[in-house]
């Protein structure tokens, strides 16, 4: 019995972590608005007297975000040992890891004058680097990944919502994501199409200006018999993956569609994906990670 209203009093909780300067903060005052009751840097240590804690509240709080970071020294290190002891106890916990790029984080930490807590005497970028690194087992662990080194904070507060928001129970949330290879590759994609080799508006003068939103530019990508081709085969693959991703317990899924610049091809080929995925199984969202910037270049 006692492990029964262990799985039923505590309906969510999120462990928030990731990388300094990534958005934790911005990230778990989404979750306080969405009524998480909400920690930040809890020693990993006291993990298990925090979830008894709970219990002994009758189901009174039943949402429950906690950020644990590198700000915790030694603590910090027996973060493990307080997962295995969720898993034993049969906890239902989602590990929600916020990361950006060097240059990105080096920027952040000048922007504000902060010091970075693995380099307080030391050049930032050997700060991160070591924290990217202590943290790599820790990312492997987590059930959603989110970037957010091209995120605004209201972006990053809008992913956050429609993640942990209360909607309907979806087994998968899928995130259809447009981007440009000149520009990297999204870092929490979990499936990655280039499109490349569909016929690129770039090259047609009264195109070029234009993203893949604009009618013209689609029929252009649409109207060739390669896309109609990949299209079949790309989406039906996916619709056979789906439903096993969602069976092995992924609850959300990225699928990144590559052109060169992320503005016509990548972003045509995303809007489809998107309207062809939608179901009753599945939230599907659509994201254009590139196509402000990359208006006017090649893709």
């Amino acid at each position: 019995m006692a492990e029964e209203q262990k799985k039923t009093n505590i309906q969510k909780l999120v462990i928030i972590t990731g990388l300094s300067g990534a958005g934790k903060t911005q990230a778990v005052r989404c979750l306080e608005d969405l009524g998480f009751f909400c920690v930040d840097n809890l020693p990993p240590i006291l993990i298990p007297k925090f979830a008894e804690l709970f219990e002994q509240a009758e189901g009174k709080i039943d949402k429950v975000a906690l950020v644990m970071d590198i700000r915790g020294g030694k603590f910090f290190d027996s973060l493990f040992e307080a997962l295995n002891y969720l898993d034993e106890k049969n906890f239902k916990y989602e590990i929600l890891f916020l990361e950006a790029s060097d240059e990105t984080l080096v920027r952040r930490f000048k922007e504000t004058r902060r010091r970075h807590p693995l380099a307080p005497d030391q050049r930032i970028l050997e700060g991160i680097i070591e924290e990217r690194k202590r943290l790599q087992e820790l990312r492997g662990r987590a059930s959603k990944i989110i970037d957010t080194s091209d995120m605004t904070n209201r972006q990053l507060r809008e992913q956050v919502a429609e993640l942990f928001g209360e909607v309907k129970d979806y087994k998968l949330i899928i995130t259809v994501m447009s981007f440009g290879f000149k520009y990297g590759v999204p870092l929490d994609a979990d499936l990655v199409m280039d499109v490349r080799f569909l016929p690129n508006p770039h090259y047609v003068q009264e195109l070029r200006s234009f993203t893949g939103h604009d009618r013209r530019v689609r029929e252009f990508v649409m109207n060739s018999p390669v896309t109609a081709a990949f299209l079949d085969k790309f989406i039906d693959l996916l619709k056979f993956l789906l439903p096993y991703y969602a069976k092995e317990g992924k609850s959300h899924l990225v699928i990144a569609i590559g052109c060169t610049g992320g503005q016509h091809r990548s972003v045509a080929i995303a809007n489809r994906i998107g309207q062809e995925l939608k179901g009753e199984d599945f939230r599907v969202s659509v994201k254009h990670r590139d196509i402000l910037r990359a208006t006017g270049a090649g893709c």
